[in-house]
């Protein structure tokens, strides 16, 4: 069997796999369907500093070949995620797990990051500054490289774990905004986050989803990923985790080729619970017909 390891910042995960942040809850809901620590990680529900109700419904619908999606980020709030959320996981997933964290300001961004930074269970941080569903906040700091890399530079100020940046691909330039986020510190950076997609229901007239627009996911966008990942792999010293559209094993070692050291899950999660672990299953067979012998060694040689 090829070696599926891989180095994340100084942590070692069994495989690249990990389950993007809002297709996975706070893991322990999978955990009722097969055993999560097969996985290499996963990054939990998008966490704010108060708690959100999030976008009113409809808010999710499905489209040709993938979905949108206006959830709002929906979460308790930090303070219920240490509180409750945290012992729930640490009862069924014994690795450590990725914190995702978004924000209104720079010093919500902040303030939430500090408070996770105690938790013993979290290995990394990623920072959304990339969400397409929230008004005032995610993605308005994730389209410029200076609003990007003054988030990047307080979190990095109260924080002792790897910061990866969540970068939106609602960008002219993503290698710009990427290099800046190097530049003011960041360990890492995930891309992609949603497109902005919008679909009209031709029997009511009205856009499918209260909020009009929303985050585009699915295989359809695939494409648009690897070229990002390649494009931002190969202009920053950092590692890079990829995703968007990802639904295969072969998709995961596309991605590593492109340039990424782990591979994140998103829709496919909630179109098949057992997506990850089925890739994860899969992946031994798919590195023996192509001639891999270890993950680790394919990333970035395209």
């Amino acid at each position: 069997m090829g070696e599926m390891k891989v180095n994340l910042c100084g942590i070692e995960l069994d495989n690249p796999i990990i389950p993007a942040s809002g297709t996975f809850g706070f893991g322990y809901e999978f955990a009722e369907l097969y055993d999560i620590n097969c996985l290499g990680t996963f990054s939990f529900k998008g966490t704010t500093k108060d708690p959100r109700f999030g976008n009113p419904t409809p808010r999710i619908a499905e489209c040709t070949a993938g979905m949108i999606n206006a959830v709002g980020l929906q979460n308790p709030g930090v303070d219920k995620v240490i509180s409750e959320e945290l012992p729930k996981l640490a009862r069924c997933f014994h690795k450590k797990v990725m914190a995702n964290v978004s924000g209104f300001s720079v010093e919500d961004y902040a303030y939430t990051c500090q408070k996770l930074d105690s938790c013993d269970q979290i290995g990394w941080f990623e920072v959304n500054v990339s969400c397409p569903n929230v008004h005032g906040g995610g993605m308005s700091f994730g389209t410029s490289p200076e609003a990007a890399a003054e988030v990047t530079r307080a979190v990095k100020a109260v924080t002792t774990k790897p910061v990866f940046i969540k970068l939106s691909p609602n960008v002219t330039d993503i290698v710009a905004i990427a290099k800046a986020c190097e530049e003011a510190g960041a360990d890492g950076i995930s891309l992609i986050n949603t497109l902005l997609g919008m679909r009209i229901d031709l029997k009511t007239k009205k856009p499918v989803i209260a909020n009009k627009m929303g985050g585009f996911s699915g295989s359809a966008i695939f494409p648009v990923a690897v070229r990002m990942v390649y494009q931002v792999a190969h202009a920053v010293k950092i590692p890079v985790i990829g995703m968007g559209g990802v639904t295969t094993a072969e998709d995961v070692l596309e991605m590593m080729l492109a340039g990424a050291t782990a591979v994140q899950v998103g829709a496919a999660n909630l179109v098949d619970p057992f997506a990850c672990k089925q890739i994860i299953e899969d992946l031994p067979r798919v590195m023996e017909k192509y001639g891999v012998r270890s993950l680790s060694e394919i990333i970035g040689t395209v």
